[in-house]
Formats: structure tokens, C-alpha cells, sequence
């Protein structure tokens, strides 16, 4: 899925972000039984009091600037 992923939508994964794109497809992997609404609201539940402040977002990580995986 995530292969499929990365020639369809992403067409480049960071490797600074991999572990977010992995989570992210694991999460639909974990959700794909269900119905969509069902899925928006696991979604949803498992979102409240999460954030990710920008500054984190693009905080180094030890990988050099535009690196490719």
C-alpha cells in the first residue's frame, strides 16, 4: 500500500517524514474493514488533544537537507 502510495500520490517520501507515512498507512491498513463514516470517526477520536506544531514539523532531525530515501 504505501508502495502504491509513493507512485500514485506522494511521488516523493522523505526520509525525514517516513515514519509519519508509515503510520499513517498502517492506521488505513488497521481501518480498512470499515465503513467510511466509521473510519472518519476512529479517525477523529484518535485525533482530539493530538497536535503537531509547525516549528516540530520542521525541526532537524540529523538528515541532510533534501535527502532521498
Amino acid at each position: 500500500m504505501l508502495k502504491r502510495a509513493h507512485t500514485g500520490t506522494f511521488h516523493k517520501l522523505s526520509p525525514k517524514h517516513l515514519d509519519r507515512y508509515v503510520q499513517e498507512f498502517a492506521g488505513r491498513h488497521h481501518l480498512r474493514e470499515s465503513d467510511t463514516l466509521d473510519q472518519m470517526r476512529t479517525v477523529f477520536v484518535r485525533m482530539v488533544g493530538h497536535t503537531l506544531p509547525y516549528r516540530r514539523l520542521i525541526a532537524d532531525n540529523g538528515l541532510p537537507r533534501g535527502a532521498r530515501g
